[in-house]
């Protein structure tokens, strides 16, 4: 039964008291009510109205703090809506503090991989290792048949025999003495040398024997004398130019020391007009001057032709080593060549530039990265900050990371790369490998694998007895020296790296052997990303590198400037130093009616 429909008389609380219903209640009330929710009879706020047992109205529980501040946010936002709009930037900040208030890790995302941005080579290798040994029965070739064309090239032969001619006599008065510094490696120093003997030319000047700039890197102290046979060099170019081992005494005699000698600075690559407008004048006005540095300082291009005939002559002729390293040189070509009979005495050679930092230093030098942990990475740069003095951690300076310098074909190859690229290539394991390099970095494991792909390498060491390899010992240019002799003479000279060294053998390749360079300087860009798959197939490893070799053939005919020849019996290197393309203009071709019958055939 409903409370308010209890009969009249009962007693309330023992009394007897009537009950009555409720009063209705006031239109104050119900306004008030109203007016709180908008106008809206039922409403939140009367529907949480109760009656007490007096008649009186009174509202539910009261609200919480937090549902207080919800209201009125929201009360806030609906009243003011374009506020909302700054409501991404408020979460974005309350989180990025969050997060940098605990020990969450914002998320990294690893870039894409873009190929041969990283050593993979060493996995390349493990996969395709028995391939290669099934290869040597099947698909291998030796040293002669790699080649499709053939060591004497398009037939050209050194023009430079008119510079034998004339006296000592019959040269113009001489106009001073210069004296320059020879610095940087072996081969380095080779094109100062006769860079300086065509300034003394241009210049009508007595050249002194230039001087050896002792280096921090190769740390060889060696002078002219110990690596040039110098009286050749003086006697085969009297007819050219005046030198003299030293600055006569009298002339000395003026100056406390030669860095009181009047010093030139030539800009590098300079032409003939700065040296007969600039640098003249203050030889006829002091008598002497002196060039440092003088690496690169001559221009390759705007030469009168006598000029650059003069710098071949003086670097392919003039220039022997002297005596001692060119006796034990010849020692190992013939050694090298009687361990190649099964291939009339021709073999390989691989110029290694995956040296350590005691030597060149090209591992840390080229600041690329390989298989190494940590421990490694602090031992390169210490090298590099030994070798070099901060030149890689100057302010302002941008640098590659060592993954665009790998992609960009900058790095060394390793020993077991230049395995497999020759592997690739076509070349059997019985073929017979002189390796030219100093210290290998991490020797005994890195040598491993090229010499499990081809057993039959030898070394200066290997080649040598200890008595005979002593007197070499600990001279880095001398070494270099016996080096180059034995490249210059094999039927194939591998380059792994950039530097004078190679470019300075395939000039001096192609000047030996009729205008062509049977030179393997591979596309790095390329040969990185084909080793940057461990999954990859035999066939297609090795049908690539077949075809980059059929490339570098091609390749071996080389000149510096275009010529009156077939375009497809031509490639134009005309960035090239004199130096590595020695074709035209100190080089002739044999018979010059034969290029004029297949111009005529070829219309």
């Amino acid at each position: 039964m409903h409370v308010y429909a209890r009969p009249s008389g009962l007693l309330q609380n023992g009394h007897g008291v009537a009950s009555s219903p409720p009063g209705s209640p006031s239109p104050r009330i119900i306004r008030n009510a109203r007016s709180s929710t908008g106008g809206g009879g039922h409403t939140r706020s009367a529907a949480r109205m109760v009656h007490t047992g007096s008649g009186a109205l009174s509202q539910g529980p009261p609200r919480t703090f937090l549902q207080k501040l919800t209201i009125s946010l929201l009360t806030f936002f609906l009243r003011r809506p374009g506020v909302l709009l700054l409501a991404p930037f408020i979460y974005f900040t309350g989180m990025v503090l969050y997060i940098g208030g605990s020990s969450m890790e914002l998320p990294r995302f690893q870039p894409r991989h873009i190929p041969g941005s990283y050593y993979r080579s060493d996995e390349v290798f493990r996969n395709l290792w028995p391939a290669m040994q099934r290869a040597d029965v099947s698909t291998a070739h030796g040293v002669l048949a790699a080649w499709e064309y053939p060591k004497e090239g398009m037939g050209y032969r050194p023009c430079l025999d008119d510079l034998h001619h004339g006296s000592f006599e019959g040269l113009p008065l001489s106009n001073g003495y210069i004296l320059v510094e020879a610095n940087g490696g072996l081969n380095q120093q080779r094109s100062t040398i006769c860079n300086a003997v065509a300034v003394a030319k241009l210049m009508n000047a007595t050249l002194i024997i230039p001087l050896f700039h002792f280096n921090s890197v190769w740390k060889d102290p060696s002078v002219f004398g110990d690596i040039f046979d110098e009286e050749h060099f003086i006697n085969s170019l009297a007819q050219q130019v005046r030198i003299l081992k030293e600055l006569p005494k009298e002339v000395m005699s003026r100056f406390e020391n030669i860095s009181m000698i009047q010093r030139v600075k030539v800009k590098a690559w300079s032409l003939p007009r700065y040296y007969l407008e600039t640098a003249l004048p203050l030889l006829k006005q002091h008598g002497v001057v002196r060039f440092t540095p003088f690496a690169n300082r001559l221009a390759y291009d705007g030469i009168p032709e006598a000029i650059q005939k003069l710098r071949c002559f003086a670097n392919f002729e003039a220039l022997q080593f002297a005596p001692p390293i060119a006796t034990i040189a010849q020692l190992l070509v013939k050694r090298m060549a009687a361990k190649s009979a099964s291939t009339n005495g021709n073999y390989v050679a691989i110029h290694l530039r995956y040296e350590q930092a005691s030597l060149a230093d090209m591992v840390a030098f080229s600041r690329c990265v390989y298989e190494g942990d940590q421990e490694e990475k602090v031992r390169l740069d210490n090298a590099r900050e030994r070798g070099w003095r901060g030149k890689f951690n100057r302010t302002g300076r941008v640098q590659a990371t060592p993954e665009e310098i790998r992609r960009d074909g900058k790095c060394p190859l390793t020993p077991v790369e230049v395995g497999m690229m020759l592997r690739g290539m076509g070349f059997s394991n019985t073929t017979q490998i002189f390796l030219a390099a100093g210290k290998i970095y991490n020797e005994e494991e890195s040598m491993e694998p090229l010499r499990r792909m081809f057993p039959y390498l030898e070394t200066k060491q290997t080649l040598l007895s200890p008595e005979e390899y002593a007197p070499f010992e600990g001279y880095s240019s001398r070494l270099a020296a016996i080096d180059y002799t034995v490249c210059l003479h094999s039927e194939v000279f591998v380059t792994t790296q950039g530097g004078n060294f190679p470019q300075i053998m395939m000039g001096h390749r192609r000047f030996l052997n009729k205008g062509h360079s049977k030179t393997i300087n591979p596309d790095k860009r390329s040969l990185v990303k084909l080793m940057d798959n461990p999954k990859i197939k035999w066939e297609k490893f090795a049908g690539h590198l077949e075809e980059m070799l059929q490339h570098i053939d091609s390749k071996g005919l080389a000149f510096r400037k275009s010529l009156p020849v077939l375009p497809t019996q031509l490639f134009q290197n005309p960035k090239a130093s004199l130096y590595t393309c020695p074709v035209p203009e100190c080089m002739c071709p044999e018979n010059p009616n034969s290029i004029e019958t297949e111009l005529q055939d070829s219309e």
